[in-house]
Parts: structure tokens; sequence; C-alpha cells
């Protein structure tokens, strides 16, 4: 079964990414997806897309990246999460 790898990133990759990291995790989990939860800044984004299956963001993305991206500001205002 593949491994997938998600990267969870916000401004300083600390805070926000910490509360989305395990909430992604958790959601993964209760899936059935095998994946690796890497929590990161969004300026390093860029040189860690390679390998990497999805962006989860808690911050506007500054460009456009070769995988696909989400903007996770539901997982941490509540707003629209379902």
């Amino acid at each position: 079964m593949k491994k997938y790898t998600v990267l969870v990133a916000c401004g300083a990759g600390i805070a926000t990414s910490t509360v989305v990291c395990e909430r992604v995790e958790n959601l993964l989990k209760d899936n059935s997806i095998n994946a690796e939860v890497v929590q990161c800044k969004i300026a390093e984004v860029a040189s860690r897309q390679e390998g990497a299956d999805l962006i989860v963001s808690t911050t506007i993305l500054p460009t456009t990246y070769s995988i696909p991206a989400l903007s996770a500001t539901s997982y941490i205002t509540g707003i629209g999460m379902e």
C-alpha cells in the first residue's frame, strides 16, 4: 500500500500547524489512509514538495506548487469544517 506524504504548513511552523497537523493525522487514521504528516513553515514548502502528495496550509500560499494544496482555515476556526 502506498504511503502518502502530507505537508502541513503555517507561517512559523509552530502554533497553528501543530493543531492542524494533529487533526490531519487523526483524519487520515480514521479513514485508514497510510500517510506521513510533516509539519513545516510555509517558506519551506517549495523545497519539500518533491516527494510529497499534498499541502495543507493555515496561511495564504505565496505561489503555486506542483502538488495539490488545501487551505486549513476551517480546521482552525471550525467554520465550514463539515
